[in-house]
């Protein structure tokens, strides 16, 4: 079975404990999908240069934030790895001679589980985590998602876990989307749309904004869109599932990229 790769905005950790129309849509989101054997998760919260998988037969849940709500520190979620689709993972990328490592014992960051929460509450699939290097191109970030295309056809959701606008110093006081921010996803969107690679690689020069809605302190919370975005390479079908905005400027926008639901 083809499943889709899907950007995710994995939103603040209070994600976790809000009742939404964005939480409400993960929670539908997982119901619309056939059941994967695994989940790949390309994170904004791993940033190293060399591209790391997690081998690991179970997880740990790491609270990597600070400064919440005790309620928020007792959240678990013990999804198990699958050890066989990391080791397929790292094949691909030496079929690519692509230097990566495998890690164990690492646990799952807050862009992992926060989504998967409420997308799949059971923690039932197993998932692998992926780091993303911010310091790479577009088009490098790209390419080595498009070196696990293949994984899609054997019935692996691979998810892209970040944001599109992520600045955390230009937070307004309520949810009002700000202009800025919406013109910068509204830049993105057309060209995720018509697959303008050209463009979308050089969105730090022609997007509207794009220094203030990917700033070079939060380049990490784009990147996971040009790695899950390679995945569907070959089909080259983009289409918003949801677009909204927290504290007026968070982006909450989900992506799919290829067919599926």
């Amino acid at each position: 079975m083809t499943l889709p790769a899907l950007f995710i905005a994995h939103g603040s950790p209070t994600l976790a404990l809000e009742s939404s129309d964005y939480t409400q849509f993960l929670n539908e989101l997982g119901d619309k999908l056939p059941a994967p054997k695994a989940i790949v998760v390309f994170t904004a919260h791993w940033d190293c240069p060399e591209p790391s998988v997690t081998m690991d037969e179970s997880h740990q849940t790491l609270h990597d934030f600070y400064g919440y709500a005790s309620a928020l520190y007792n959240i678990h979620y013990p999804a198990a790895g699958q050890t066989d689709v990391a080791s397929e993972i790292c094949a691909l990328f030496s079929r690519s001679n692509l230097p990566h490592r495998s890690v164990q014992g690492r646990g799952l960051d807050h862009g992992v589980w926060v989504p998967l929460l409420h997308m799949y509450p059971e923690a039932n699939i197993p998932v692998i985590a992926v780091s993303v290097d911010s310091l790479r191109s577009p088009q490098e970030q790209y390419d080595i998602g498009r070196m696990l295309e293949q994984l899609r056809h054997d019935n692996v959701l691979i998810i892209g876990s970040g944001g599109t606008v992520h600045n955390l110093r230009m937070l307004a006081q309520d949810d009002e989307p700000q202009d800025w921010a919406v013109e910068f996803d509204d830049w993105l969107g057309e060209r995720l749309e018509q697959w303008n690679t050209r463009e979308l690689f050089l969105y730090e020069k022609k997007a509207p904004h794009a220094r203030t809605a990917v700033p070079s302190y939060g380049m990490e919370h784009l990147a996971p869109l040009f790695y899950a975005m390679g995945t569907a390479d070959m089909s080259r079908t983009a289409k918003r599932l949801f677009q909204s905005y927290a504290c007026g400027t968070l982006s909450l926008n989900c992506w799919q990229f290829g067919d599926g639901i």
